[in-house]
């Protein structure tokens, strides 16, 4: 038994053909900021705010997850009359957000990779159809073969796939239903729609 690309297919509803998601894993000349500048709209200064301490937003090819956290929220809620310019400015950072914090998250849930912008920041049509999902597999695979060395303490990476399969093939360990009554048509129809893993 071990999980497959059917299972991550399945579970999270991630696409598992299409093309590969491969990446020049070194930054830009310029470095991130540029890129973060052009296609995002917005500024990260590579210092620190608070006279030092802390991390600054924007560090050795990384993002840090709770500045992009704390910029969104300071920013305008999204209403009809939004520019769509900037909804999807809005898109792209929910994207890298989910994707460098939730897919390929490190292991202290605080950076987002500088590796996944270029992938994110293109074309919308060209980052659906890449094999999200062989990815993921293929990060929770190399983090489980770290993670088992002698000294490790920590593992990164989408372990709620491992999680899901787990509770999915050994039911036994899967926690029980919080509501055991039976859900009104709303909410089976809205099931209906979602991958595996939500339900």
């Amino acid at each position: 038994m071990t999980i497959t690309l059917k299972d991550v297919a399945i579970l999270t509803g991630l696409p598992i053909s299409g093309d590969a998601i491969i990446g020049n894993t070194t930054k830009p000349g310029g470095g991130w900021g540029p890129l973060i500048r052009d296609r995002l709209g917005f500024d990260m200064p590579t210092t620190t705010p608070n006279q030092g301490r802390g991390h600054p937003p924007l560090n050795a090819g990384q993002v840090s997850v709770p500045w992009l956290v704390s910029h969104i929220q300071q920013e305008v809620e999204i209403n009809d009359e939004t520019p769509e310019e900037q909804v999807e400015r809005y898109a792209r950072i929910y994207l890298i957000g989910l994707v460098g914090g939730f897919l390929f998250p490190d292991k202290s849930n605080r950076w987002i990779q500088g590796i996944w912008l270029p992938l994110l920041t293109g074309d919308w049509d060209a980052i659906g159809e890449k094999s999200w999902g062989s990815a993921v597999l293929a990060g929770v695979y190399r983090e489980l073969c770290t993670c088992s060395r002698v000294g490790a303490k920590q593992a990164g990476a989408a372990m709620f796939i491992v999680q899901l399969w787990v509770w999915e093939h050994l039911p036994m360990f899967a926690p029980l239903d919080p509501r055991p009554y039976r859900r009104n048509d709303d909410e089976l129809n809205l099931l209906q729609n979602l991958p595996y893993g939500v339900k």
